[in-house]
């Protein structure tokens, strides 16, 4: 009994040791800052080109009428 117990714990320890997946959650963790740095310069983005489009808009619709 003695034996699996040590066994058991030899295991358990290894396995709170190993950090071969810490790597992976860092690159997950460095991909959704670069996502969320894209959503809000996107939105940005979309706000001068909205910008944009209504100016040209604006100028269109005077220089016709």
């Amino acid at each position: 009994m003695l034996r699996q117990e040590s066994r058991f714990y030899r295991r358990l320890m290894e396995f709170i040791r190993d950090d071969s997946g810490q790597d992976l959650i860092e690159y997950a963790l460095v991909v959704a800052l670069i996502c969320f740095a894209a959503i809000v310069g996107m939105s940005t983005v979309a706000g001068g080109i909205n910008e944009a489009f209504s100016k040209v808009a604006t100028k269109l619709s005077s220089a016709i009428t």
